[in-house]
């Protein structure tokens, strides 16, 4: 296995115009690695970390975070693996290749809270274990709704319903495996498990997965019997935020988990995204990376041989109605039991760029044949992309050579009636405000959204920052993710690897008010550095990287290509007027960098009105968001954006708002009717239409 903490450099991508003959006799799978060895046993015999006498349920921990995330080097490409496979593509949530099989496991699950840890011990993995005493849960869905009278309330009490029901819990359905799978490879994949997540086939231990909003496949071949009825059990764990959820105290805390101790947004726990079982060929495109700059398409097709005998084929690349390429072909050599990485590259000249004006998607898909191009179809994959091109120049962030403004919003994914497993119908509505405000982009705070919300972005034409879970870690934290557990890195190269196609993606967020050390900072910048390597390392677009410190005065804002940081000025400290002088102050330091920021805002209490000097009113809300506004827009030729905080109130289990039982009253929305205060309509006169 390839040590993780040194990632490969990124190799140059083909240049040049070529025809399609060229494209047939230049390129093709230029190298190939073996399919890494995976433990067969469960990674509890090494792990660390017990159950605290008397405290809270906590969860163990293997030496290294328990994916096996890492990157190798597969004919100039880095590709990023976990479980001993390639991480794929998750499109099977809304796209069925035609050459694959799907069973969705979105369905009513029998399900169990396990409080002091008894399953293991009694069996409850095992097909033969009876559960129909346990009760029943939706997945898609989130525990903390199962029973939690007005959890959407303002005025209910804090700290009663499942919603604070913490430690272990198990799922568990039975699925009838079709006798067609015999031959085929078989992963079972899930779009979010909160916190970890194991997964048992039938008794057969799958693995582990730990960080609640990313998604994961397992690889489930060796416990696979096509024909029959199989029992998958999950066991899915979340660590408690209080020993005293009604006194806020104290916080257990545990140092290999991201987060580590309560953080300012809500962790929903259980299965909360969709799950499905998809069988594959043998021979399999795993992974499709695509390319659209520069009147070219490049495509890099990610081939796993889960097979035993040799594979020699063709890939071809159909680039995609209007974009004016044609297909192009080129040579699929895979050894068994390998994985190998076939490049493409053609013309398309009449692909227009994607912009927030004007959003012009193209679906490029790839068909893997036996023999000879046109022969036998072994199997297929396709995705999105759209042209576009995002660099820093001098102190602007220029999307396709032009200098863009960001009239930005944080956002929180999650709903009152649904928490975080939220439907079409409600993202749909949640993100309609982003166009109803003239909204041109979102930051992620601070973790991975579903597929559905990129997508989205995508098609309306508006910019994402992406984020991932690291928030408010400390330098102990930093220290042990950098040289040994790995958690973090694992984070950000999912985050670059599953998003790379999204030409909404413009910048890769790094970590949220994390803790600096003193004497340089060289616990801090060693950690920035790791997690800057690691997008670096597979994305093909070179996006820029920035993050959301809680200082304008960053000792490693030299390592960021976008300068971005949090500021409460006239809130939490200083004046309202002391931004501006402070946007200057970091202009003169890094006059090169462009500077973002990505977090400003207030509070209000919905329908309290008042002077806008007095906090609390909406008045004050709205005024505040106009000081903030009117400075950073006068300094647009180097303030590259505005990001308020936050579009919508939002949970929170931390310990500062259990008098609105723990909603936090920060948004231009109310949480559960969202009513708008007077901070939207301010918004939306301030941050109109601006040229991008």
């Amino acid at each position: 296995m390839t040590d993780p903490t040194h990632l490969p450099e990124r190799r140059p991508r083909t240049a040049g115009r070529l025809s399609r003959r060229a494209v047939v006799a230049a390129l093709g799978a230029a190298g190939f690695v073996a399919l890494p060895a995976w433990p067969d046993t469960a990674w509890a015999a090494d792990a660390e970390g017990p159950d605290a006498p008397g405290g809270p349920v906590r969860d163990m921990h293997p030496a290294t975070e328990p994916s096996g995330t890492h990157v190798r080097d597969v004919g100039g490409t880095n590709v990023v693996f976990q479980y001993g496979t390639v991480l794929p593509a998750f499109d099977g949530w809304r796209t069925h290749e035609p050459t694959r099989e799907y069973l969705s496991l979105d369905r009513r699950w029998r399900f169990r809270f396990d409080p002091g840890n008894r399953g293991l011990g009694e069996g409850w993995e095992s097909p033969h274990f009876d559960d129909g005493a346990w009760g029943l849960i939706d997945v898609p869905a989130a525990w903390d709704l199962l029973d939690t009278p007005g959890f959407a309330s303002q005025t209910a009490a804090f700290g009663k319903g499942t919603a604070f029901a913490d430690g272990y819990a198990w799922y568990r359905t039975a699925v009838d495996i079709p006798a067609s799978w015999r031959g085929r490879h078989v992963r079972m994949a899930f779009l979010a498990a909160g916190y970890s997540a194991e997964v048992w086939l039938d008794g057969r231990y799958l693995g582990k997965h730990e960080g609640a909003n990313s998604p994961f496949a397992l690889p489930v071949s060796g416990a696979l019997r096509p024909g029959t009825r199989q029992t998958i059990a999950v066991r899915v764990f979340r660590r408690a935020s209080y020993t005293d959820y009604t006194a806020a105290t104290p916080q257990p805390v545990d140092d290999h988990e991201i987060p580590y101790k309560p953080v300012d947004y809500w962790p929903y726990a259980g299965l909360t995204r969709s799950a499905w079982i998809e069988a594959v060929p043998q021979v399999t495109i795993a992974k499709l990376l695509v390319v659209g700059a520069s009147g070219k398409l490049e495509a890099r097709a990610v081939v796993e041989n889960h097979g035993a005998s040799d594979f020699d084929g063709y890939l071809t690349l159909d680039p995609g109605r209007a974009s004016g390429g044609r297909s192009a072909v080129a040579a699929a050599r895979i050894p068994a039991g390998s994985v190998g990485v076939v490049t493409v590259s053609v013309p398309i000249p009449g692909a227009h760029r994607w912009s927030p004006g004007s959003p012009h998607l193209f679906t490029a898909r790839a068909a893997l044949t036996a023999r000879r191009p046109g022969g036998p179809r072994v199997d297929t994959l396709s995705a999105r992309y759209g042209v576009r091109d995002v660099s820093v120049g001098g102190a602007e962030l220029r999307l396709n050579g032009r200098p863009v403004f960001l009239k930005g919003l944080n956002w929180h994914e999650e709903t009152a009636v649904h928490g975080r497993a939220m439907t079409p119908v409600a993202y749909d509505k949640e993100l309609g405000h982003i166009r109803e405000l003239g909204v041109n982009f979102i930051r992620n705070c601070v973790y991975n959204r579903h597929p559905y919300v990129y997508d989205w972005a995508d098609e309306h034409g508006v910019m994402v920052m992406d984020d991932m879970d690291t928030m408010w870690l400390n330098t102990a934290q930093e220290k042990l993710q950098t040289e040994r557990y790995g958690l973090a890195r694992a984070l950000a190269l999912t985050m670059a690897w599953n998003q790379h196609n999204h030409p909404s993606v413009i910048l890769w967020g790094l970590q949220n008010e994390s803790e600096i050390d003193t004497g340089g900072a060289p616990v801090y910048r060693a950690w920035l550095a790791d997690l800057k390597a690691a997008v670096k390392a597979v994305d093909l677009t070179a996006r820029p990287v920035t993050w959301a410190s809680s200082t304008s005065n960053d000792p490693a804002f030299d390592i960021a290509d976008v300068i971005g940081f949090n500021e409460y000025f006239g809130y939490f400290y200083g004046k309202d007027a002391d931004l501006g002088p402070t946007l200057d102050t970091v202009h003169a330091k890094y006059p090169g960098k462009p500077i973002l920021i990505t977090e400003n805002g207030t509070w209000s209490v919905a329908g309290t009105h008042g002077p806008s000097t007095t906090q609390g009113t909406e008045e004050w809300q709205a005024a505040s968001f106009e000081a903030h506004w009117a400075q950073v827009a006068e300094r647009s030729e180097f303030v590259a954006g505005f990001t308020y905080w936050v579009l919508k109130d939002y949970k929170q289990r931390a310990g500062y708002n259990q008098n609105y039982n723990g909603i936090s009253v920060m948004g231009m929305l109310t949480f559960a009717e969202e009513r708008p205060k007077l901070a939207y309509e301010a918004f939306r006169r301030a941050a109109g239409p601006r040229s991008v």
